[in-house]
């Protein structure tokens, strides 16, 4: 207390001397340095006048209340605005007391200008002292690490204002490496931009850690400046990409290692949040598979639009228990429920939408894994086909809006039983639509990285174990997006979604799984069939070395987004009562277990439905050789 009643005589002392020294330059400025006898004794008389009206209103600005060792732009605004303040008061006093004769008027002009230099000074000044004497007194204590930041743009500003004006940051910054020349031996917040990140292995002043500050940087972009980090043998992270903080700001805090997502490039999205706002703000949603990898970020970027209500329903015990432990604490304006049920039993779901009445489905629930699904397809068609029927005919029952079918690039000319529940259910959606009120949609993508059992965790596990590294062909490819991009891009195509539409993300180009795994291998700090071996087992029973986004009777439609299309087929959807009965078969078929009988009837309903013929044997040309270890991707 007795600290802060100092500081604020202190600087109502350094504000005294500040106005006296600015009305005496004034003075001398405007008589060139010669002041004439009159015109001193005016100086005298409005010394105490001057000085009681400033600091009366610097006081009611609040200038004494701020904590001036963080000085900002803010700060400077508001003594620029006090003084104008006073000096229009001042003026409207000699004019009311003195009219416009007998005082030197240029001196009313100079005086605010030289009043807002020093009151501005003293306060940076303060603010310098302070960021001096806290960062020298770290450094003293050995408490501070070396910060060099990749990326001198707007977040690096950012990240460098932050550290430089928080006294307790554990980190100082060196200074920075830029991709753009221009900016090499140019200074960002006082900082040196030391060279090209391709020079960075090269730079020998001594340093900490490296931060990459670069949220916007394509694939190529990040897979460079991570593999010359790399070779500096320093510890490196990186600030989220944008998409990934759609909830907040980006700041220090946000920083962590690097993840594939990262080298996975993918453009920042735009959403249309109205829209979105519309659709989902006050209203009751439904998402089934919510403990699933789509289904839980889902939920998350769900309640970021405030629903009145988010039910969340699950089969897995333990994904029920995680959702609520991780929403115990959320936003009060949504009420989270969590359901343990199956979309196979329809007195289950239909307890639901009779106690919870959801306008909004998003329809997450299904069995994925191609080869266990390839198995058993009876669970598949049980699952993916019979699930999605009953959910779609509760919510017709029970008036939900909007229904919005989780699809894959599987569905697209399938080879494997869990492709073709899957272009089935499409299929569903789009012949039901026509015998409903509600809105029925799909929304179709590829691969997202890091879902459960896919080949990122997968890969990271074998990775941790030593290796090998086990991956079905060496030309196997996927197309990917992170899980924050293909659940907001669905939310957007909710909002946007009409009768019985299918929509398409941009997936942009497909990858090439063996450069997946590489690229994993050389984050963790290793060297592909060096440190970590690369073997490949051959495809398993339904697998196929690429996906397609399209089948050949369907063309794209552009929307108002730039990265959802939709797909118009040129055949028109099933009439419901004929695809109805041949789902009943089909359901028939699955309760006898009865695979050859399940494939025969799939192939009935979609004509584009192939088969394939699983065999392990592979015809290579080159010397890679394929082992009997069980492929994980």
């Amino acid at each position: 207390m007795l600290r802060k009643t100092l500081s604020k005589y202190y600087l109502l002392v350094l504000d005294t001397f500040s106005i006296l020294l600015a009305l005496y330059s004034s003075f001398l400025l405007r008589f060139e340095f010669q002041i004439p006898d009159p015109f001193l004794k005016v100086m005298l008389i409005w010394i105490p006048w001057f000085v009681l009206s400033h600091l009366i209103i610097f006081h009611s600005f609040g200038l004494y209340k701020r904590i001036w060792k963080y000085t900002s732009l803010f700060d400077l605004y508001d003594i620029f605005t006090s003084i104008i303040f006073t000096w229009v008061v001042t003026i409207l006093v000699l004019l009311i007391f003195s009219g416009t004769t007998g005082y030197p008027r240029s001196v009313l002009v100079l005086f605010p200008i030289f009043l807002t230099i020093l009151v501005s000074g003293s306060r940076l000044a303060i603010r310098v002292y302070y960021s001096h004497y806290d960062k020298h007194s770290d450094l003293r204590s050995n408490k501070l690490k070396t910060l060099l930041l990749i990326g001198a743009g707007k977040t690096g500003d950012k990240i460098s204002r932050e550290i430089l004006t928080t006294s307790r940051s554990q980190y100082s910054i060196l200074g920075f490496v830029d991709d753009d020349n221009e900016k090499i031996g140019s200074r960002l917040q006082g900082k040196k931009i030391f060279c090209n990140v391709r020079n960075l292995p090269d730079l020998k002043i001594p340093y900490d850690e490296i931060l990459i500050t670069a949220p916007t940087a394509t694939g190529d972009q990040m897979r460079r400046i991570v593999d010359a980090c790399k070779l500096t043998g320093k510890k490196y992270k990186t600030i989220p990409g944008i998409n990934e903080l759609i909830e907040g700001e980006v700041n220090l805090a946000t920083a962590r290692d690097v993840s594939y997502s990262d080298l996975l490039g993918r453009d920042e999205i735009v959403l249309d949040m109205n829209s979105i706002q519309n659709f989902l703000t006050g209203k009751r949603v439904l998402i089934t598979g919510a403990g699933g990898s789509i289904g839980s970020e889902l939920v998350k970027q769900c309640l970021i639009f405030e629903p009145s209500e988010i039910i969340c329903l699950d089969f897995n015990e333990e994904a029920i228990y995680n959702l609520e432990q991780n929403y115990a604490q959320h936003n009060p304006n949504t009420i989270i429920k969590t359901v343990l049920a199956s979309v196979t039993s329809k007195k289950e779901c239909e307890k639901v939408f009779i106690e919870n009445r959801p306008q909004i489905v998003f329809h997450a629930a299904a069995y994925k894994h191609v080869p266990i699904q390839e198995l058993h397809p009876w669970n598949a068609v049980n699952v993916n086909i019979g699930g999605t029927l009953n959910i779609v005919e509760l919510s017709s029952k029970y008036n939900v809006k909007k229904f919005v079918l989780v699809s894959t690039d599987k569905a697209v000319n399938p080879v494997n039983v869990m492709g073709a529940t899957k272009r089935a259910a499409e299929k569903l959606i789009q012949s039901y639509n026509s015998n409903s009120d509600s809105t029925f949609m799909a929304v179709r993508f590829g691969n997202v990285l890091g879902s459960s059992g896919s080949a990122i965790p997968t890969f990271q596990k074998q990775i941790n174990k030593g290796g090998p590294i086990t991956i079905t062909h060496p030309e196997m490819t996927r197309y990917f997006m992170s899980i924050q991009e293909a659940t907001q891009l669905i939310l957007q195509c909710g909002s946007l979604g009409k009768n019985g539409q299918i929509f398409l993300l941009e997936m942009g180009k497909p990858i090439k799984i063996v450069q997946i795994a590489k690229d994993l291998i050389r984050l963790s700090g290793l060297e592909p069939d060096v440190d970590i071996p690369i073997v490949y087992t051959g495809l398993r029973p339904g697998e196929k070395l690429y996906e397609e986004l399209q089948l050949l009777n369907e063309s794209k439609v552009s929307t108002t987004h730039k990265k959802i299309m939709i797909l118009k087929e040129n055949n028109k959807p099933m009439p419901w009562n004929i695809f109805n009965a041949a789902l009943k078969s089909l359901e028939n078929a699955a309760k006898d277990i009865d695979s050859d009988k399940i494939i025969i009837l799939l192939k009935q309903i979609l004509p584009t439905y192939n088969p394939k013929i699983f065999s392990n044997k592979i015809e290579r040309k080159d010397p890679l050789k394929f082992t009997s270890i069980k492929g994980e991707a």
